[in-house]
């Protein structure tokens, strides 16, 4: 898979590497052929970055034409209005299949391209707001940490950025690679796109008790019914006074945490297991096969056996 980042003066290097080093990794761990990364500028001249660093050797906006994903790490601070030949190069490569990656600022020319219309997009929460008012086509999300349409996906600023790449890999060759880049990374090996880009009350040295343990055991019993009721009495809280806590901690409500998780555990089962569907969504708390099915659909756009064809990691 060929990708091709793009670079400008003035990017800042974090955001730069968190692409290079995501992806990076799934060469350097073998965890894929063919895999590569180009760094590309508008005119394949050198840039300098935010802290002074000269980055040359890139190539030209050529690079735009045969690669697979197109990622755009970020955009100038003062949000400049794209030239018509640069959103060509957007609109070309979306035509011809190729994923769009906007990352941070980097949604701003991408939703600028029209290829988001009518759907929705997140950036930095900071310039959501902007995001909004520039292009009234597209719903602009300012709570989430990345959104994926399969052949767009943007992100939220900075660190989210490794989230949403790690998202791709995990995409793309399921989530044993992107455990294994994670790993190497050390971050999370997952985080879903819908979780609030930051938490207005962060999780106190005292939550590790109460609210710790009802998450461990959740984690623990994803098969078991686990209402609100349930794991508000695991951690001695008013269930009214759990969620609140709950979402402050998360960054999600219960239900939403709760099904998100079952349905990770249902992926690695799927990736790892000859389980039947029926087995894994008893295993994983679903009411029903159905239900499994119809929430597995709903969220990755696929069903359970496709899903399987695609990344069973056993023979």
């Amino acid at each position: 898979m060929r990708i091709a980042i793009h670079a400008f003066d003035g990017i800042t290097t974090f955001h730069l590497a968190a692409p290079l080093l995501t992806f990076g990794e799934v060469t350097r761990q073998e965890l894929a052929e063919g895999w590569s990364t180009t760094v590309w500028s508008v005119d394949g001249s050198p840039v300098r970055a935010d802290e002074g660093v000269l980055i040359d050797d890139l190539a030209g906006p050529d690079a735009t034409a045969s690669a697979d994903v197109l990622v755009f790490p970020s955009w100038p601070v003062s949000l400049p209005d794209p030239e018509p030949g640069f959103l060509d190069r957007i609109r070309d490569a979306h035509t011809r299949g190729a994923t769009i990656v906007g990352l941070c600022l980097g949604a701003f020319p991408v939703v600028a391209s029209g290829i988001l219309d009518g759907r929705t997009a997140t950036t930095h929460w900071a310039s959501a707001t902007e995001l909004a008012d520039k292009h009234p086509t597209v719903q602009v999300q300012a709570d989430a940490l990345y959104l994926d349409h399969g052949d767009v996906l943007t992100s939220a600023g900075t660190a989210s950025a490794l989230d949403a790449c790690l998202h791709l890999v995990r995409a793309r060759l399921g989530s044993t690679a992107a455990t294994t880049v994670a790993r190497h990374l050390v971050i999370a090996p997952h985080r879903d796109g819908g979780q609030a880009q930051y938490i207005e009350r962060p999780l106190s040295s005292s939550d590790d008790g109460p609210m710790g343990a009802a998450i461990a055991w959740a984690l623990a019993n994803l098969n078991q019914s686990l209402t609100v009721q349930d794991l508000a009495a695991r951690s001695s809280m008013s269930p009214r006074n759990f969620s609140r806590r709950f979402r402050d901690t998360t960054g999600m409500s219960p239900a939403r945490w709760v099904l998100t998780h079952r349905l990770d555990e249902a992926r690695r089962l799927l990736e790892t297991t000859t389980w039947s569907v029926t087995r894994i969504a008893e295993a994983c708390g679903f009411a029903s096969a159905v239900t499994f099915r119809q929430n597995f659909v709903k969220h990755y756009n696929t069903t359970p056996t496709s899903y399987r064809h695609r990344f069973t990691t056993t023979p």
